[in-house]
């Protein structure tokens, strides 16, 4: 056999070159490229703070004016004249109903002459009786006779006491021609127009109250105003005002921003609901509070107790109760069932389930499960406006 040419050797060596090259470059395109890092989804934070809470309870209340008095007619007579704005305020003095007064004014003067008449009447009987009593003891004048001027003077004056007293009541109903304000306050609708007769057995013309401070009259259970009573009996501060705070959250949900005080409790025990009757007062200088409404009073107690609370927006509800999506040390998040007391405002009072420092989710909270790691953002949150803000502003 003869020897293999260069050119052969030279030949065989590039083809199995090129082979090697294609191969090497096969495999780099089969490897994959690693994995890229998984993104941590970022959550806004709070962490758990005390604040002091006292002893609280809701109850279900309703406005009353401070004063009120229903307008009507003492006389009668046409209405002539009304002198308000139905529910405009009203002062003092001001005049609100005129009443026809031509009749009381001619029973006036009737009754001023009457007096004018018994008036000289006793000065013509008492002369008489003066004269009388002088001649009679000279025998001018029987006893007979002196006994007729006695008789006749004491007449006079018992005729001038009633046009006195016919004159005085004359007055008094000329006054009730003119219904005016007796105190400062708001005026109702009226229920009768200008041109109707009314008189005293006609229904009130109208209403007036006064509403500044506004009362809150409420119902507590008879075995808890017992227990308070025996608790400030032990302390010795019966007789004082009892230490709590009092505010008011009207019909729309805003809170009456006047705090209240108790100003009443009843001597008895109302029998059919068990209940005693309290009432609160409440600062009314704008009349934003009018009488008659459904509202909800807040009471808690000056002690106070530091306990943990936590936004309103951290808070899920799940079967049987309430639980929160807490971070743990290693930002892993956890969720946790918690036992919830009050409101306050934006914020909500934790009594069992989490600790001062924890962090809760209060933001985010679609974007993770129990279990996953996350990016915790620590965040502020305003205890009046529920404003959430970043930790350093």
């Amino acid at each position: 056999m003869s020897a293999a040419s260069p050119r052969s050797s030279v030949s065989n060596a590039t083809l199995f070159g090129l082979i090697l090259v294609i191969f090497l470059g096969l495999q780099a395109c089969s490897k994959k490229p690693p994995p890229a890092p998984e993104v941590k989804p970022s959550v806004s934070v709070y962490e758990v703070a005390l604040r002091p809470v006292g002893t609280y309870r809701e109850f279900v209340g309703r406005t009353e004016a401070r004063k009120t008095v229903a307008l009507r007619a003492r006389i009668e007579g046409e209405l002539k004249q009304r002198g308000f704005a139905e529910g405009a305020a009203v002062l003092q003095g001001q005049l609100l109903f005129a009443i026809e007064d031509s009749p009381y004014i001619a029973a006036v003067q009737g009754a001023q002459a009457e007096l004018d008449r018994a008036r000289s009447e006793v000065d013509r009987t008492t002369k008489e009786l003066a004269r009388g009593e002088q001649l009679a003891p000279e025998g001018y004048l029987s006893q007979q006779d002196l006994d007729k001027l006695e008789a006749a003077a004491s007449q006079a004056r018992s005729t001038l006491k009633a046009a006195e007293a016919q004159l005085e009541s004359a007055s008094i109903n000329l006054g009730y021609t003119r219904i005016t304000a007796p105190f400062d306050g708001v005026i109702g609708k009226t229920r009768y127009n200008v041109g109707t007769i009314v008189g005293p057995s006609s229904e009130p013309l109208a209403e007036l109250s006064a509403s500044d401070p506004v009362y809150v009259n409420f119902q507590l259970e008879e075995s808890a105003y017992i227990t308070y009573l025996q608790q400030r009996q032990r302390e010795g501060k019966l007789n004082q005002s009892p230490p709590v705070d009092i505010s008011m959250r009207l019909p729309n949900n805003d809170i009456y921003p006047e705090s209240g005080s108790l100003n009443f409790a009843d001597t008895q025990v109302e029998p059919t609901m068990g209940t005693v009757s309290l009432r609160a007062e409440f600062p009314n200088p704008d009349g934003v509070v009018v009488p008659g409404m459904y509202v909800t009073l807040l009471v808690e107690g000056r002690e106070k107790d530091n306990l943990p609370v936590v936004p309103q927006a951290a808070v899920q509800a799940v079967q049987g109760g309430y639980s929160v999506l807490l971070v743990s040390g290693d930002n892993t998040v956890e969720q946790v069932i918690v036992r919830m007391g009050r409101r306050l405002g934006p914020m909500w009072v934790v009594k069992e389930g989490l600790q001062v420092g924890d962090r809760v989710i209060i933001d985010g909270l679609q974007k993770v499960r129990s279990g996953i790691e996350v990016e915790p953002v620590v965040h502020q949150v305003d205890f009046v406006t529920g404003a959430i803000r970043p930790h350093n502003q």
